[in-house]
């Protein structure tokens, strides 16, 4: 997995790609599979950890800039889009890299920022409509 060393007890403080919504990421182990504890308020959603190395795989393999689409569970995310490929049949997992159902969603909305904090990527903070790229 990408070097990401912060556990619950020293959570890494994140803010979505606008910059208007603060969380934290730390990383666990949940029935011997590791795991990316997010935290936004009082939600807590859980992402598969090897989501980190497969995305910045598929980014790489991608080449170019890539939407990160994020929507939640119960909308369908847009193909072609970082959201999109993260509950794909087609990605690696074959299907959700979220964790905890009904929560699974928004993957291309916390996970991008946690890639670039850990040098993976290069991200865009519009307002809206934000992409990234694999470094």
């Amino acid at each position: 997995m990408a070097n990401f060393a912060h556990g619950k007890d020293n959570p890494l403080p994140l803010k979505t790609p606008p910059g208007t919504a603060e969380y934290t990421m730390h990383a666990d182990t949940k029935d011997g599979v590791s795991i990316l504890v997010c935290t936004v308020g009082k939600t807590v959603l859980h992402y598969d950890a090897r989501c980190l190395d497969d995305l910045h795989a598929m980014l790489k393999a991608h080449g170019d800039w890539m939407d990160l689409g994020g929507a939640d569970e119960q909308k369908d995310a847009k193909e072609g889009t970082v959201e999109g490929w993260g509950r794909s049949p087609e990605n690696p997992v074959g299907g959700w890299y979220g964790l905890k159902k009904g929560l699974r969603g928004r993957f291309g909305v916390y996970v991008p920022p946690l890639m670039e904090a850990l040098g993976l990527c290069e991200l865009e903070h519009n307002a809206k409509n934000n992409r990234m790229r694999a470094i």
